[in-house]
């Protein structure tokens, strides 16, 4: 049975293209393997309509992949794609290294830059959910039953015995950032009675973001030119033109195809993005395919349900890329982007007055229906102070609330509050508390 090596980082990449419109995403997977400190000895392509359920590749093309992995002294072989655990088997055994997929890459990088509690418990949790796919004969322990004179147990072999450390090992950590998520969901309930707005740094990772939330927000939030530099929600103040002051949110950058994995983990994260009232996506503009990354980060935030937040598209780093700093608005005088260097601080006084525009009409006066089920629900609107008048019908209570627009449309998306139809609405819903 093949022994994993636990040392070694010259790594081969392959990068396959599925016939799915998005390429190898060759230089992408470079920078991932780079930033996990890999060091890329060679660089295999190809084409496939679909996987091979064996090695995902064909017989032949993993012959030569074992070839080049011996020629080249490889330690690893990185795969730019899911691999099912069979898969990964097939391959080490055939390639004698270890093979990691995509989401073992992300998962690797992400536990070298968590920093916080909340970081570590996230990744953790998305490393063990990875793993309990994965202890199936990968090491030739897992499947030895402990024998000899005095050592026979009750008959769980070690592979058993592994599988249920790990999910136990997964609901303790479950537990856990439930709590660190309650704890910050009341963090999120003062803002919203001080009728704080909230806005969310999003964008495709090294776009700049972190660089971006420091200058807004004068602060020192570690920022680096490298994926993924920033994993943990920050949170600061964000002085607007009038003496009023926003709360803005500094989130984890997205990338394609982003893991599964990774967006259950992250919930708590991703919270910050979808309690915002306005999004700030950040752009490289000086990377020839920022559109793709523009439409790949707008996919992301349709899967996580954010589509629907007012979002301000900021183009970034126009010091590399040669455009002219300020405001871009269509034929109807409507905001199409904002044009900055977070590094030289260009375009920054812009970008201030157009969010204080955008934020001007946060707060939105709305009728809602909460179902009977949903006590909690109207207790929370209550405690929030946002309940101007309510009356109660055969369907649950008619409330009367004002609310900041991103804060409305989580409660819409999340719980089972709806605004009332037209035919229904009348002139304020009387009753108080």
């Amino acid at each position: 049975m093949f022994e994993r090596p636990e040392i070694g980082n010259r790594a081969v990449l392959v990068a396959m293209d599925m016939g799915d419109g998005t390429g190898t995403g060759e230089e992408e997977f470079r920078e991932l393997a780079i930033s996990a400190g890999a060091e890329v000895v060679e660089v295999v392509t190809g084409r496939r309509r679909r996987p091979d359920p064996r090695y995902f590749f064909g017989a032949g093309k993993a012959g030569e992949l074992a070839e080049l992995v011996s020629a080249q002294q490889a330690d690893l072989v990185l795969i730019n794609h899911p691999l099912s655990p069979s898969q990964e088997r097939n391959l080490e055994r055939l390639l004698q290294c270890r093979v990691l997929d995509r989401t073992g890459l992300i998962l690797d990088i992400f536990s070298r830059r968590a920093r916080s509690f909340e970081g570590k418990l996230q990744v953790e949790l998305a490393q063990m959910r990875h793993l309990s796919t994965r202890l199936v004969r990968g090491w030739s322990h897992l499947e030895r039953q402990k024998g000899g004179i005095g050592l026979r147990g009750p008959g769980e072999t070690q592979l058993e015995t592994d599988r249920r450390l790990v999910g136990q090992r997964i609901q303790r950590l479950t537990r856990r950032l439930e709590r660190v998520s309650r704890q910050r969901e009341q963090g999120r309930r003062a803002r919203r009675r001080a009728e704080v707005p909230a806005v969310s740094v999003v964008g495709y990772t090294n776009a700049g973001k972190s660089t971006l939330f420091n200058a807004l927000t004068e602060s020192s939030a570690y920022a680096a030119d490298k994926l993924f530099a920033t994993l943990d929600p920050t949170l600061r103040r964000l002085p607007l033109e009038g003496g009023e002051h926003a709360v803005l949110a500094d989130t984890v950058g997205f990338i394609s195809r982003l893991p599964h994995e990774l967006v259950a983990a992250f919930r708590a994260t991703l919270e910050e993005t979808l309690e915002a009232d306005l999004l700030l996506h950040v752009i490289d503009s000086s990377d020839p395919e920022h559109d793709e990354r523009e439409a790949e980060v707008d996919a992301v935030l349709a899967d996580i349900g954010a589509s629907d937040i007012p979002c301000l598209r900021v183009y970034n780093k126009i010091d590399a890329s040669g455009l002219v700093p300020g405001v871009c608005r269509d034929a109807r005088g409507r905001i199409e982007r904002v044009q900055v260097s977070a590094l030289t601080g260009e375009g920054l006084e812009s970008l201030r007055q157009v969010i204080s525009e955008q934020l001007v009409d946060v707060l939105v006066h709305e009728q809602v229906r909460v179902p009977m089920d949903q006590g909690r629900t109207r207790a929370e609107l209550f405690e929030m102070g946002a309940v101007h008048g309510e009356s109660v019908d055969e369907e649950g209570w008619l409330l009367d609330v004002t609310l900041p627009r991103g804060t409305l449309n989580a409660y819409y998306q999340r719980r089972c509050l709806r605004p009332l139809p037209p035919e229904v609405r009348v002139a304020g819903v009387g009753g108080g508390q």
